[in-house]
């Protein structure tokens, strides 16, 4: 076939310069292939409808192109993967006809302005009525198979530049998307739960890459902001204990609370360091046949402990330093252990006293807990009463903590919060679940009976907010008897945290 062009009139649309191509003199070799140009922004968000969404990756990737395909975008999962198939052997954008959202419109106005924005020579109609796009294209040429497209030269491809599509089975758009930037060169990533921090794959995936601009195909990925910053961190190629950046629902902790070297405070400060590891290792292995997500062995240990006597600082609180609990979170952490530093802070300040563990909470496997049990009003002492802390001064600790994992990229961290009383948390229904940098844990610590135990379970949970996780702790002594594990784990929701004391 012959395709003919003739002097160029330059037009502007959207911003951009383009060419309009006269199709009435002929020429001679083969055309321009396609125009690419980088997104503008580092990181962009498409949503909208398939079709809209399929005309702005489109968009974001090509300036100009020979040939573009168009697909019925309510055509069948067969028809899209051949239009797919014959985008990306010409190196050329894939857009949509129409969809469910445009039912009745031959041809979808995001569409015809695409084509027309692109200045093809030529439009491959796949699967869609050539006659119809004909008509509303205006003059534009238009073919029905492979050996109508003109020979052509390829771009030089967008190596630096990723779209992040959702895992699994492929929507219209998806494959529209897909096929556009396989056209452009671009790697494409898919990611589980539209969050890149997610699953190991993308993790790796965008480590190695690191590409200067990433593009995004679904609302579900959230504003281009907070999706710059999940990035961020998977670009870090970090991963936690059982894989990936996020907690849960994807990992079950199981744990040993106390003290080092203080038996009287819990099971951990029973032994030695070595042989706490092994004691959490094994108790963990038990609850890997009852969980469908990894089980990770996991300390918590009390960083600060209330203590019945004012002490030198009037607080009621012994604040260990940070260096005699290094080690201990040093050979945890290189064991594959996650490690979570509990506070009971006494008449001193929540904020304050996570803030004296900055250093160790900027290591990725290592969150925090807060116990409003032996938090102290003035006037109140250690052992006379069941301590409480108001919402407000947790979510200040809240704040701090997320804005840390943000600050250094770090994967999701955990926070705790122990309570078997609902007086524990003040105004827990103002609790901020809203910041994605942390995993909230409610987790019940009460003892005695299983049927006492219930109970508290059933309190606590009907009074959490939304947002957050459910744990459960053990007591070796104190509860009568205590319940093994695959009784544990018929508590609904089931627990993500299991702690043993």
């Amino acid at each position: 076939m012959s395709v003919v062009l003739v002097a160029s009139t330059a037009i502007a649309v959207a911003g951009e310069s383009y060419v309009a191509i006269d199709a009435s003199a002929p020429q001679a070799g083969p055309v321009t292939g396609a125009a690419l140009h980088v997104p503008g922004a580092p990181v962009s968000v498409v949503g909208g409808s398939p079709v809209a969404m399929a005309a702005s990756v489109a968009q974001r990737l090509f300036t100009s192109s020979a040939v573009v395909v168009v697909a019925d975008g309510d055509g069948s999962s067969s028809a899209l993967a051949a239009a797919s198939t014959d985008a990306r052997r010409e190196s050329a954008p894939m857009l949509l006809s129409s969809d469910s959202q445009n039912r009745g419109v031959p041809l979808s106005i995001a569409t015809v302005a695409e084509i027309k924005a692109l200045h093809p020579h030529v439009v491959l109609a796949a699967g869609v009525d050539g006659d119809v796009l004909r008509a509303e294209l205006n003059g534009t040429r238009v073919v029905t198979s492979m050996s109508g497209l003109p020979a052509e030269s390829r771009p030089a491809p967008l190596r630096h530049v990723a779209l992040l599509v959702p895992a699994g089975p492929r929507s219209a758009a998806t494959v529209a998307a897909i096929a556009t930037a396989g056209s452009a060169g671009v790697q494409v990533i898919p990611v589980r739960a539209f969050d890149p921090r997610a699953d190991s794959v993308s993790i790796r995936s965008l480590a190695k890459s690191r590409p200067d601009q990433v593009l995004a195909i679904g609302a579900a990925f959230g504003t281009a902001r907070a999706l710059a910053a999940k990035v961020a961190v998977a670009e870090t190629g970090i991963q936690l204990p059982g894989g990936g950046q996020i907690l849960f629902p994807g990992h079950r902790l199981v744990c040993l609370y106390g003290s080092p070297g203080t038996p009287a405070l819990g099971a951990l400060g029973e032994q030695s360091l070595p042989a706490s590891i092994a004691r959490i290792r094994a108790l963990a292995a038990t609850y890997r046949p009852l969980s469908r997500v990894p089980v990770v062995p996991a300390f918590e240990i009390l960083a600060t402990i209330a203590e019945g006597s004012a002490g030198s600082n009037g607080l009621y609180s012994r604040e260990n330093s940070v260096a005699s609990l290094r080690p201990w979170v040093r050979d945890a952490n290189r064991a594959g252990l996650y490690v979570i530093l509990d506070l009971q802070a006494g008449r001193a300040s929540l904020l304050s006293q996570a803030k004296l563990y900055r250093s160790l909470l900027k290591l990725p496997d290592v969150g925090l807990a807060l116990d409003p049990e032996w938090k102290l009003q003035p006037g109140q002492v250690p052992l006379h009463q069941i301590g409480s802390v108001n919402v407000t001064q947790v979510n200040s600790v809240i704040s701090w903590l997320a804005a840390l994992t943000a600050r250094y990229h770090l994967p999701q961290k955990v926070l705790v919060l122990h309570q078997f009383q609902l007086s524990m948390i003040q105004d827990e229904s103002r609790l901020d679940t809203r910041n994605s940098d942390l995993a909230i844990v409610i987790h019940m610590d009460g003892q005695g009976t299983p049927s006492a135990k219930q109970q508290t379970w059933d309190a606590v949970v009907g009074a959490a907010p939304r947002g957050v996780f459910f744990g459960w702790k053990n007591f070796f002594v104190k509860d009568h008897p205590m319940l093994d594990p695959r009784q544990t784990m018929r508590h609904w929701p089931q627990p993500v945290m299991i702690s043993y004391e």
